[in-house]
């Protein structure tokens, strides 16, 4: 189960650190980590263990493989700009390109499936000097692991870990040495739309507003109402029943969630996302990001797109969290193969 539905927290994307757009020849030739010339970086590693666990499906991402791509806009909340002197949030609207996608590293997964699970939703914001940020959230409320390195040691436990593996498998070995990574999908249910999920930042950020105050947080798009179903309901519907509902529901009327920020509490770890935030937290609303088209060329032009955690815009910064850098590495890496 973990084989295919840890992974989706990479997404392929090319940069820099802070970098918005960066070449897919940059992104084959960049030593992540600075390691020493013709190591095999961390990111790599991330990659190839996917490849191992899902096949190597030319053309597609690492993970996330299937997925659709729509168009819209956003437009901040008056509190946004209270935060942060960000871009995005001056009120204007805000062209922006959006991707959902099912985990794992299978172009034609059925999206009932429980491998499918959890859900992205991916971000780009177009703004008016012609640069691009990104956000890229999902349907768990923590991650797995904490650093790079883990992740890439659950990626080989995983693999290493058939059905007809003796016992304790790599994988049984693995979860007794980090006992949170488990639950992360525990309570995970299928959607009845991808419009009706929630979609969460697992990695902490920074805001900081026209006086330099710093706040960290972590993002949240809230849909318009929140409409889960059984796992055993969704496995019996068509393999392509959310993405094909989406589009129908797009075409129809427009789509929208609130886009909100949990912000941290004095003494919360914003280095760790292993570790939810109290719900008692703060949470402020950013504004409403509303999706009114489906692309009909989806499966060209999402090969073509990158979006990255770490492409951010004056205002908002990375925080303590080491999994930032390690997410653009290992998707500098797939969307430099998936180029080729």
């Amino acid at each position: 189960f973990f084989a295919r539905t840890l992974a989706p927290m990479l997404r392929e994307s090319i940069m820099l650190r802070k970098s918005v757009l960066f070449s897919a020849g940059l992104a084959l030739l960049f030593n992540f980590g600075c390691e020493p010339a013709g190591a095999q970086s961390v990111p790599e590693d991330i990659v190839n263990a996917m490849n191992k666990i899902y096949g190597v499906h030319p053309g597609f991402r690492a993970n996330h493989a299937k997925g659709i791509v729509g168009q819209g806009t956003f437009k901040a909340s008056p509190d946004a700009a209270t935060l942060s002197k960000a871009a995005i949030f001056t009120g204007d609207t805000i062209p922006v390109t959006i991707r959902f996608s099912d985990s794992g590293g299978v172009p034609n997964i059925p999206d009932g499936s429980p491998y499918a699970m959890p859900h992205g939703l991916a971000i780009k914001f177009h703004l008016k000097d012609g640069s691009e940020t990104d956000i890229v959230i999902n349907s768990i409320k923590f991650f797995p692991v904490a650093t790079g390195e883990d992740f890439r040691d659950l990626l080989r436990a995983i693999a290493a870990s058939p059905a007809n593996a003796p016992k304790p498998t790599k994988l049984d070995l693995f979860f007794k040495a980090h006992p949170r990574a488990p639950l992360t999908l525990a309570d995970q249910q299928q959607p009845d739309s991808l419009a009706d999920e929630q979609y969460n930042g697992v990695d902490a950020f920074v805001f900081v507003d026209k006086a330099g105050k710093k706040q960290a947080f972590r993002y949240i798009a809230a849909p318009e109402k929140l409409v889960l179903i059984s796992n055993a309901e969704a496995a019996k519907k068509p393999p392509n029943y959310l993405f094909d509902e989406i589009a129908t529901r797009v075409a129809k009327a427009p789509v929208s969630f609130r886009l909100q920020a949990q912000l941290a509490a004095p003494g919360d770890a914003t280095k760790d996302p292993t570790i939810p935030w109290a719900a008692t937290n703060k949470v402020v609303d950013l504004g409403v990001l509303t999706i009114d088209k489906i692309d009909a060329n989806s499966l060209a032009e999402q090969k073509k797109l990158l979006f990255l955690p770490g492409a951010l815009t004056s205002g908002i910064e990375e925080s303590d969290d080491p999994l930032v850098d390690v997410r653009d590495g290992a998707y500098a890496v797939s969307y430099g193969r998936r180029s080729q």
